[in-house]
C-alpha cells in the first residue's frame, strides 16, 4: 500500500537519536511537545534539541502548532502525515491561560447536537485565530473577572481545561455569537435541565460575570422554558438599563420588551419549536 511505503520512507529518514526521542515521548502519551521535552528525554543540550525538533518537522514527524510547540505525528498518520490529536489538546497548546468554552464546551457537555468546526478558546491573553488540519481555533479574549468556572478534564491520554456546564451557559448568554445564537442557548438550557446543572451556580456565575445583557437573556429564556431560576426576583429587580438584543447574531429588529428590558429580535417560536419538537 502507498501509505505503508510512505511510512517506511519516513522511518528510514530518522536517525537513531530521533527515533529514541519520538518513541520515548510517545510512550509517555505526549501529543504536544517542546524542544525542552526532547532535551529532557535524551539528556542533550537545548540547542541540539531545537535543531532536532526542526529536523523532525522537516521530515514530517512533527508539526509546529505554536511558537516552540509541536504536535507528534504518529505512524498511523500515513504517507502525508495528516493527523489530528484531539482538538482540545491542540487548543491547550496554542495559548496560556485558556479553557475550552462557548459552543465547543456545549458540545463537550452534550448540550447541543451541533458539532462546530471552530474550537472556541477562552483566554485573558491576546492570541491569533489559527487553522490546523481544517479546524479553526478561535481565541476569545475576556477580562480576568470573567476567567473562571473551568476545570482540567481528561481528553484521551491528556488533559484540557473546559468550562463547567454552568459557566458555559453563562458565557453563551454573555456572547451568543460564540455559540451559534440564542436558539442554540435555548436548546442547551433545556438539555441542561436533565443534567447535573446547578441553577444556583448559574445565578452565582451570572453575578460574577456582571453583564446585564447576559442576565436578561438567561432570565427571559428560563421563563420561556419553564425553568425556575433561584433568586429570580432579585435578578429581575437588578436589571440594568438599556435594551440589548436578545440575539446579537441577528438584525436589530423587533420590539423593546419592558418586562425583560430586551429587544426581542427573535420570537420564542423559533427556539421553542427547535427545543420541543
Amino acid at each position: 500500500m502507498g501509505s505503508t511505503n510512505g511510512e517506511e520512507t519516513q522511518r528510514k529518514g530518522l536517525s537513531t537519536r530521533e527515533s529514541q526521542a519520538l518513541s520515548r515521548l510517545a510512550s509517555e502519551n505526549r501529543q504536544v511537545i517542546t524542544s525542552s521535552d526532547i532535551a529532557e528525554v535524551l539528556d542533550i543540550r537545548r540547542k541540539s534539541a531545537k535543531d532536532m525538533a526542526y529536523a523532525l518537522k522537516d521530515k514530517g514527524w512533527l508539526e509546529r502548532i505554536a511558537h516552540g510547540k509541536y504536535l507528534i505525528l504518529p505512524l498511523a498518520a500515513g504517507e502525508n502525515a495528516v493527523y489530528t490529536a484531539h482538538e482540545f489538546v491542540i487548543a491547550s497548546a496554542l495559548v496560556d491561560p485558556m479553557y475550552v468554552g462557548y459552543w465547543s464546551a456545549l458540545n463537550h457537555h452534550g448540550l447541543t447536537e451541533q458539532v462546530p468546526r471552530t474550537v472556541y478558546i477562552v483566554t485573558t491573553a491576546r492570541a491569533q485565530e489559527r487553522e490546523i488540519h481544517g479546524v479553526t481555533y478561535r481565541p476569545v479574549t475576556v477580562t480576568e473577572q470573567k476567567f473562571f468556572g473551568y476545570q482540567p478534564t481528561a481528553v484521551g491520554s491528556s488533559q484540557a481545561n473546559i468550562s463547567s456546564i454552568e459557566k458555559t451557559l453563562v458565557d453563551c448568554a454573555d456572547h451568543p455569537e460564540f455559540c451559534g445564537g440564542i436558539e442554540e442557548l435555548a436548546t442547551a438550557m433545556e438539555n441542561a435541565v436533565d443534567t447535573r446543572c446547578s441553577w444556583e451556580r448559574v445565578v452565582e456565575y451570572l453575578r460574577r460575570v456582571g453583564n446585564g445583557a447576559a442576565t436578561k437573556r438567561l432570565v427571559y429564556l428560563a421563563d420561556q422554558l419553564d425553568i425556575n431560576l433561584p433568586e429570580y426576583q432579585d435578578l429581575v429587580e437588578n436589571f440594568t438599563t438599556g435594551y440589548p438584543l436578545l440575539d446579537p447574531t441577528r438584525e436589530a429588529t423587533g420590539t423593546r420588551d419592558s418586562e425583560y428590558q430586551l429587544r426581542l429580535n427573535v420570537g420564542p417560536e423559533s427556539f421553542l419549536l427547535d427545543t420541543f419538537l
